[in-house]
């Protein structure tokens, strides 16, 4: 098997060591894992790609390079420049240093590559680190990852559903913001809502007299409804939550027939 990784924290995150560890066990010793990410950080692009300027693309080591761009275009990269003649079986993008449950998923990167792999006919899986406080300031943040990430995408893999459709199937994996031992399994999830949690903007004035705006995160400790993604992470479990990338919204498609 032949895996692309890529991550949104940069090819020097160590999270993105934690997923070539993941990628090697999958691939196994006939396999091959190629790397290719963000020459620096690019978390909250979503699925944005550089569609006006060209990305630069420079050889790092083995199998490994480095893209002043997007996960997406990390993706594009890949598939269709430094693997074009054996294209990847299968796209890791992650370990994300932080959750993409929720509503996090809309602006995640981490996706971003997940969904650019689905619509290239690849199957693509996001896996992102839950932190709370019983991980946080642990000496490796990313244990559970290591412990059960090759695990949950082999069970992916293993279950093989239906891709039909013009858009293929991605998964958003979140692993729960606790210690290895204390992971109590898995769990497939809808995607929630964290009610009253949303991205805001903090201003500051700098020295020049000119305002900035930071964007802020809510509270990411607040559980989503029962059954779905974060609800089940904050209780302990690896949510899986298979995803597509058409947005239409089908359960109303009815409703507006009176506007033909």
């Amino acid at each position: 098997m032949r895996i692309l990784v890529t991550n949104d924290d940069g090819i020097n995150a160590p999270g993105l060591k934690v997923l070539e560890t993941i990628a090697h066990e999958v691939a196994g010793p006939d396999g091959e894992v190629w790397v290719v990410a963000p020459a620096f950080e690019q978390s909250g692009v979503g699925h944005c790609i550089s569609y006006t300027h060209p990305t630069m693309i420079a050889k790092m080591g083995e199998r490994r390079f480095a893209a002043e761009g997007s996960p997406a275009d990390c993706v594009l990269a890949g598939v269709h420049d430094v693997m074009k003649d054996t294209p990847p079986d299968l796209i890791l993008s992650g370990v994300n240093r932080g959750n993409n449950s929720a509503e996090n998923a809309l602006y995640s990167g981490t996706l971003g590559a997940a969904i650019e792999g689905a619509l290239q006919g690849i199957a693509s899986i996001a896996i992102s680190q839950y932190l709370g406080p019983a991980n946080y300031t642990a000496e490796d943040p990313f244990e559970a990852s290591a412990k059960f990430g090759a695990e949950v995408v082999r069970k992916i893999l293993a279950a093989g559903p239906a891709n039909n459709g013009d858009y293929k199937l991605f998964y958003n994996v979140n692993v729960p913001p606790v210690l290895a031992a204390d992971v109590k399994g898995i769990r497939v999830a809808t995607q929630g809502r964290r009610a009253g949690t949303y991205f805001s903007v903090e201003p500051h004035n700098a020295p020049s007299g000119r305002r900035f705006l930071w964007a802020r995160g809510g509270n990411q400790q607040v559980a989503t409804a029962p059954g779905s993604d974060a609800a089940l992470n904050l209780d302990g479990y690896i949510s899986v939550t298979p995803m597509r990338a058409d947005l239409t919204a089908h359960d109303v498609l009815d409703a507006l027939k009176g506007i033909e």
